[in-house]
């Protein structure tokens, strides 16, 4: 059996994002989706979420590239210095923990703010992730697990590429797509077993991994046909990044602006049928209490 979320990422980042999501959901083929709890149109989000209440809601924590939640006193460490902002990358984000300066308790208290905001606005967090997958480290992933723990979230996304799905043959000639597919398959040879078993002792649910990360600011219709053709048996995740390329989007910064709306119009043009009919792949949302074999979700 194979099984698909399809969960769309910055949920309340812009206004044409949030649109794109609904817009998606509603053509019935993203099934999820990740609320930044800091992001400029959250409350907008929140209303849409009310009005798709088959809409699975996760939390997209932010603890890189964005501002945070708690007053900036409070997350010194997480801060680059001489500023009010997250550090601007992930090899920032490391060189802070090598040298000592990330403090886990202070990303654990931000990472709660977050999980409290959306819960606060009535949304039932059905799991989290973490911006530009943050949380594949285990200094960041055990404070956000312990955080998310604290508010009663119980599955998180596995953010380690799917093998096969995107291969070299396909890549050799996008150096940009190349190096990406690089980083991504080193990532999982050094990182997948010690996250796992880090989910496993915090009584975690996921899935067997993600489709599109190593594609992200790529994805077309024929690139996505291909990932649904090449996917393989088990519980999986899309990660995509649906939304308009308009002057709300041009005031963020970001770094996918018209691949956003090549995401777009590559969902709408697959149905939650067609995914049925001719790849037998079925779309699901992203709950620990979803109807899911324990055996594709719990490690």
């Amino acid at each position: 059996m194979k099984r698909l979320i399809v969960n769309a990422d910055d949920f309340g980042l812009t206004h044409g994002v949030n649109r794109a999501i609904a817009e998606c959901h509603q053509r019935g083929i993203v099934s999820a989706a990740t609320l930044m709890a800091t992001g400029a149109c959250f409350d907008e989000a929140v209303a849409l979420a009310a009005q798709m209440p088959r809409l699975s809601v996760g939390c997209h924590v932010v603890v890189v590239d964005g501002e945070p939640l708690l007053p900036p006193n409070e997350v010194r460490s997480l801060l680059a210095p001489g500023t009010n902002r997250f550090y601007h990358s992930i090899g920032d984000v490391l060189r802070a923990v090598a040298t000592g300066r990330f403090r886990a308790q202070e990303l654990e208290a931000e990472a709660r703010a977050q999980f409290a905001r959306l819960q606060r606005a009535g949304i039932a967090v059905s799991h989290f992730d973490a911006h530009k997958h943050a949380h594949m480290f285990p200094s960041i992933l055990s404070p956000l697990l312990r955080a998310a723990t604290a508010h009663g979230v119980a599955a998180v996304r596995n953010p380690f590429e799917a093998p096969g799905v995107l291969r070299w043959s396909d890549v050799h000639s996008e150096a940009k797509l190349l190096l990406r597919k690089c980083e991504t398959s080193l990532l999982r040879a050094a990182l997948l077993r010690g996250w796992l078993r880090l989910v496993r002792a915090a009584g975690f649910f996921t899935t067997d991994g993600c489709l599109g990360v190593a594609a992200t600011g790529t994805i077309d219709e024929a690139k996505l046909r291909t990932m649904l053709k090449r996917m393989p048996h088990g519980t999986w995740e899309l990660v995509c990044h649906p939304g308009y390329n308009d002057s709300g989007l041009a005031a963020i910064r970001t770094r996918l602006r018209e691949s956003r709306e090549m995401d777009m119009a590559a969902l709408l043009h697959i149905t939650a049928r067609e995914l049925s009919d001719s790849y037998s792949v079925e779309l699901v949302p992203f709950r620990a209490d979803a109807p899911q074999p324990a055996t594709a979700l719990k490690i």
